[in-house]
Order: structure tokens, then C-alpha cells, then sequence
């Protein structure tokens, strides 16, 4: 391992949190298509640098994200981005609260704002999902600056030296649009490609190690054609979700494969042409 990345890993490991803040440690679990993503991720992330995760959906980015937490032994945040994501929703609020008798108000701090005092890892999930116009507060905690001024209170406010930002954006799905260039330009830019082949399967037989070698064989099989399909323009990226093969695996274990890859693939498609495609798929490899 990088010696930058593994000196990190002592120093952060080093840190002791309360309960509150240790149950937001997540588990790990994330395996790289390609052996150096895990490493060139980590580095970024030593050096202080927002992280951009690009890919379909169901290609291990929240896992990846997750395993960051679980390596560095840090607490995560997460903010699930939306057009009604407001600067209240990642900053914090102001509420009224009552005290021996006094009534005052209160401000609850936000992901962004406890993350950048607690030193934890901030995760912005489908960060494309956002209004554009929502996500220009965030330009001077994601810079070399590192710090912002709360609108609520007036608090400036400089990121613990263990702030980290992992940003996820699945492209081109219906409901996002483009990240403006000036917030695109704070991160590092990583595609995750969904896993395949030998990697897929020690994955699969680590999560389900008393699944059937043919059962697994077959889920792999079905899962390189769905791929290829995706590949080809015939599917939604959403058919050959990763997620979605290891819900089709669990479910295999308990009843037919043709069933299984129904519920946890083909009924999430809205295209019925699509979803009579991937059942046709998984009928050739069904015997």
C-alpha cells in the first residue's frame, strides 16, 4: 500500500469518537474492477481533495463510499440530494427550545457543518440531482479554502485537517442535469465501472458462501449478457446493476432463478421491450 495512504490510515484510526459518532462508522465490503481505483481514490482523498464518483447506478459507488468510512475508521455523513435539497437541509436550522423556564432559539447543525467540525467524511449522494442553484454554498468548503461562513449565525467556520467530501453522480438519468462547471471543478473525477468476470464472482461467493457453484456460475453468465446488452444500447443501465444480480443471487437461493431475476431485475425497468429482453436473456442460461 501507498505510504501516504497508510501513515493516514494510523492517524485516523488513532481518533476515538462517542457512541453518537461511532455508529456512523459504516462497514466495508467495496471490490475494484480495477486494481489501482482503490488506491488513486485514497491518495485524493489524503491530499484533502473533494471526490467525484461517476457511474451507473448499482456499481458500488455508496459501497466504495462505505469502505472509505470503514478504512479510515471515520464517521459518515450522508445527504441524499434532491430538487427540494435546501441550504437548511445541509447546513442546519434555527428552532425555538425552552430552558428553566427561558425560551431561546437554537441552531441544529446540519451534515456539512457537523462533518467539517467533527472532521468525518461528507457524502453527497447523486449530487446531479440537486437544483444548480442550491450548491454554490458549498464552493468555499470544497476548495483549497476549506472553511465557509454559516448564513444562519455568521460563524466562520474552518474543516477539522480529517474533512473529507465524496460527491456520487449517476450521468444522464432522468431528473438531473449537468454539474455546474465551477462546482465540477473542485473534485477529482473517478468513473466506477460495474464489476464483471472473476472479481463478480469471489464477491458473490463471499456474500453468499452457501450458494451452488452452478448457481453462481449462472447469475455471472446472466449478469456479462446484461452488461452487453447495456453495452449495446439495448437496456437500461439499471438491468446490469450489480445491486441487482446479488438481490437476484439472494433470491435465487430460495426460488427459481426465472422468478428471481424477475422481481430484482426485470419488473424495475419501465420499458416492457426491456423487460421481456432480460427474461429472454436469463431463459438461455436457465436450463
Amino acid at each position: 500500500m501507498n505510504s501516504l495512504i497508510e501513515s493516514e490510515k494510523i492517524k485516523r484510526n488513532k481518533r476515538i469518537y462517542d457512541a453518537k459518532d461511532e455508529a456512523l462508522i459504516q462497514e466495508g465490503g467495496y471490490v475494484s474492477p480495477i486494481s489501482t481505483l482503490w488506491d488513486d481514490i485514497l491518495v485524493g482523498i489524503v491530499l484533502k481533495k473533494p471526490v467525484l464518483l461517476k457511474g451507473p447506478s448499482g456499481s458500488g459507488k455508496t459501497r466504495l463510499s462505505q469502505s472509505i468510512s470503514h478504512f479510515f475508521n471515520q464517521p459518515m455523513h450522508s445527504v441524499n440530494c434532491s430538487v427540494d435539497l435546501d441550504a437548511e437541509s445541509l447546513l442546519g436550522f434555527k428552532t425555538i427550545i425552552s430552558k428553566n423556564g427561558e425560551t431561546h432559539i437554537e441552531f441544529v447543525e446540519g451534515p456539512v457543518i457537523e462533518a467539517m467540525k467533527k472532521g468525518h467524511i461528507l457524502y453527497i449522494d447523486e449530487i446531479n440531482m440537486a437544483k444548480p442553484e442550491t450548491l454554490p454554498i458549498l464552493h468555499s468548503v470544497l476548495d483549497h479554502r476549506r472553511m465557509m461562513t454559516n448564513p444562519f449565525t455568521g460563524e466562520v467556520i474552518h474543516a477539522h485537517d480529517d474533512f473529507t467530501v465524496i460527491a456520487a453522480i449517476n450521468e444522464g438519468y432522468i431528473g438531473t442535469s449537468p454539474m455546474n462547471e465551477a462546482l465540477k471543478n473542485r473534485f477529482l473525477s473517478y468513473s466506477i465501472p460495474y464489476l464483471s468476470g472473476e472479481q463478480l464472482k469471489e464477491l458473490m461467493e463471499k456474500l453468499f458462501p452457501n450458494a451452488e457453484q452452478s448457481l453462481v456460475q449462472t447469475m455471472l453468465n446472466i449478469s456479462a449478457d446484461l452488461q452487453k446488452q447495456v453495452m449495446n444500447g439495448l437496456l437500461d443501465e439499471e438491468a446490469a446493476s450489480i445491486r441487482s444480480i446479488l438481490d437476484a443471487l439472494s433470491l435465487s437461493e430460495h426460488m427459481p432463478i426465472l422468478r428471481a431475476v424477475q422481481y430484482a431485475i426485470a419488473e424495475k425497468l419501465d420499458d416492457p421491450i426491456e423487460r421481456s429482453l432480460v427474461m429472454e436473456l436469463c431463459e438461455t442460461w436457465v436450463k
